[in-house]
């Protein structure tokens, strides 16, 4: 199968082109004029996959970086990132993703699988939740997801184009550096709970999601589909925190701090770092970790796609902290 993979520079987008070609897929990633040179870049094109130079709001280099694909995985994304105005969320999270629908169809692409994220949901009230739970996004850069989610949803309404709507949970893995603060604070033993530490969170291990994106692009049924792909169990953020200490072994959290000035403070340094294009030193949104459960069940795409994620908590962690090691991060 022909596919073109976007967001290759990242985490995600990474791992799916290299394991759709192991899968023997002919995979051509998708990458900025700007980053070809990156040592990722050079990676890809050593393990054979093909690159193509694209801008996401060129229509004419995305069209022919879609020429003869079968299946467009599109993961690419703005990310959270300081002083970025809300426009630039919108200009490529939601119109990046119209010019790769426009492009897909006009090539003759089969399917397009949307990567969008779980956080379009935001704070989970009655876990777990699912996908026809409430949509609740906390910041521009999950409104615009959504906003890029309801485009390719209508875009695939019209019938000449398969959509299908992915919404990962919490990844994680090897190669990941999200989580890095979290696994290096606990480690020290310099990592505060905010309130009560009883809510939920989810992860999913990279490997487990790279066969859920898969399974989303492959098979007919998912077609039309909309499907939260997370991993195996959820567990409060102090049980979490407990697993990734044990695996350190250093003795768990202990300190609890009340969440309200952390959040104020979280206010004062976004008011005042991000119109400098600084990174803030904490963000409102760090502060959300503490307080908002994201639980899931993923009971529709273990029954329609047969995904079944493989790689639990425990081990997850341990895969994670030895890469981590082997870095020389922990």
């Amino acid at each position: 199968m022909k596919t073109l993979v976007t967001g290759v520079t990242g985490f995600t987008g990474g791992h799916l082109a290299r394991y759709l070609k192991y899968r023997g897929a002919e995979v051509r990633a998708l990458v900025r004029p700007q980053s070809a040179g990156r040592p990722v870049v050079q990676e890809l094109r050593a393990a054979g996959i093909d690159i193509a130079e694209a801008d996401l709001s060129d229509p004419l280099t995305v069209g022919q970086a879609c020429d003869g694909a079968e299946v467009v995985y599109h993961v690419a994304a703005a990310y959270r990132e300081a002083g970025q105005p809300p426009w630039a969320y919108r200009e490529v999270n939601v119109g990046g993703t119209l010019n790769i629908i426009h492009s897909a169809r006009k090539r003759g692409v089969r399917r397009v699988v949307y990567c969008s994220t779980g956080g379009v949901h935001g704070h989970v009230a009655k876990p777990p939740g699912n996908e026809r739970s409430p949509f609740n996004p906390g910041d521009v850069y999950q409104q615009t997801k959504l906003e890029a989610e309801e485009e390719a949803r209508r875009a695939g309404q019209r019938g000449d184009l398969e959509v299908v709507v992915t919404r990962p949970i919490g990844i994680y893995g090897p190669g990941d550096t999200r989580f890095l603060k979290m696994f290096r604070g606990i480690a020290r033993g310099r990592f505060p709970i905010l309130g009560t530490g009883d809510v939920f969170y989810h992860l999913t291990y990279i490997d487990d999601l790279v066969e859920g994106f898969r399974l989303c692009g492959e098979l007919p049924q998912a077609a039309g589909q909309t499907y939260i792909l997370a991993g195996p169990r959820y567990t409060t953020l102090n049980e979490l925190t407990r697993l990734i200490a044990d695996e350190l072994k250093v003795k768990p959290p202990r300190l609890r701090l009340p969440v309200w000035p952390f959040w104020l403070a979280g206010a004062v340094c976004e008011l005042v770092c991000v119109p400098l294009r600084v990174e803030p030193p904490l963000y409102r949104r760090r502060v959300d970790f503490y307080t908002k459960s994201r639980a899931f069940d993923i009971t529709h795409a273990r029954t329609e796609l047969g995904y079944e994620p493989k790689v639990d908590l425990p081990e997850g962690i341990r895969r994670t902290i030895a890469w981590y090691r082997a870095q020389g991060m922990l």
